[in-house]
């Protein structure tokens, strides 16, 4: 629209950018100003979504290099969360250690979460406790075999673990039954656990709204989704959603969950990481390379659309 607005030719001064690039010179940022223009449109509707791929969409235009170093998962996750993308660098000791960052941003913020840390049948209070330990979780659905997709069987949540307490060594606790018995390592998980007949449940066929109602609705901490079956399938976070609420503009995949790139460079050994990274739920893959006119690039790049059927 403001293309269509007329000027005084005495107003007008120096050149359009087409006049500019027909001299086919040479220029620097030094050689010339930029001038604003006359503009009919308020800064609430200007629009800086655009896309990285022909099926990645994000809401700011803002990647971080791919470079050695300069991309773990605490910055992807600040990147993803404000609207851009981060790149996980590919300088870790291990394929399986670039893979790890890729899954922490990956379960950072989700609609579901397709991984939750499961624990068995079997399982004891000391192996709630090392979750909590080492990732933060104070509560954690319990499946026959410990794994996402067995039949589903309780759930600690943080309001059944507060009260079990243990000292640094890990030898002791405080009593979780009226009649003081101590809760020991060896505690089963079954009789701290909330059995599944008393969960309320979400159906991995609801649709995400539905799924959002009934957590709110019962003012919960977690809800498992399930199949048909009574298999865990996910689960699905009041604390994600407040995340949401708070990052309007953060750069979703298809599931909810933050996009994520991964670099690899092109030797042989990086197509375990492709598969490594892959499996990790990474959305796009860079290939990172100091010489970009070899046919490494060229190979890396068909073997992953040949392989990878979401990357064709």
């Amino acid at each position: 629209m403001a293309n269509n607005l007329k000027f005084d030719d005495d107003l007008l001064d120096g050149e359009t950018i087409h006049e500019m690039m027909a001299h086919k010179g040479g220029l620097t940022y030094n050689d010339f100003n930029i001038l604003p223009g006359y503009i009919n449109f308020s800064v609430h509707d200007v629009s800086l979504e655009t896309k990285v791929t022909r099926d990645i969409k994000i809401k700011a235009p803002l990647i971080s290099s791919p470079m050695d170093t300069v991309t773990e998962s605490g910055m992807a996750i600040v990147m993803a969360l404000y609207g851009g993308i981060g790149v996980i660098h590919g300088n870790f000791p291990r394929p399986e250690d670039q893979a790890a960052e890729v899954l922490k941003v990956k379960r950072f913020k989700q609609g579901y979460v397709m991984q939750p840390h499961c624990l068995k049948r079997d399982s004891t209070a000391f192996d709630m406790i090392q979750i909590k330990k080492n990732f933060g979780y104070t509560g954690a659905p319990v499946t026959e075999d410990g794994t996402v997709g067995s039949k589903l069987i309780g759930m600690v949540t943080s309001r059944d673990f507060d009260f079990i307490t243990m000292d640094v060594a890990g030898q002791k606790a405080t009593p979780i039954s009226e009649n003081n018995d101590d809760v020991t390592l060896g505690t089963p998980i079954t009789e701290i656990m909330v059995p599944v007949e008393k969960l309320i449940l979400g159906n991995i066929n609801d649709s995400h709204e539905t799924t959002q109602k009934i957590l709110k609705e019962h003012r919960l901490g977690k809800l498992p989704i399930v199949n048909d079956s009574g298999e865990l399938c996910a689960l699905l976070c009041r604390s994600d959603l407040l995340k949401a609420r708070d990052y309007p503009m953060a750069s979703y995949d298809s599931t909810g969950q933050l996009l994520c790139g991964a670099a690899v460079n092109t030797r042989e050994t990086s197509r375990i990481t492709v598969d490594l990274v892959v499996e990790a739920g990474v959305d796009l893959i860079v290939i990172d390379s100091s010489n970009g006119t070899s046919n490494y690039q060229i190979e890396m790049l068909q073997w992953i659309k040949r392989s990878i059927q979401r990357f064709r």
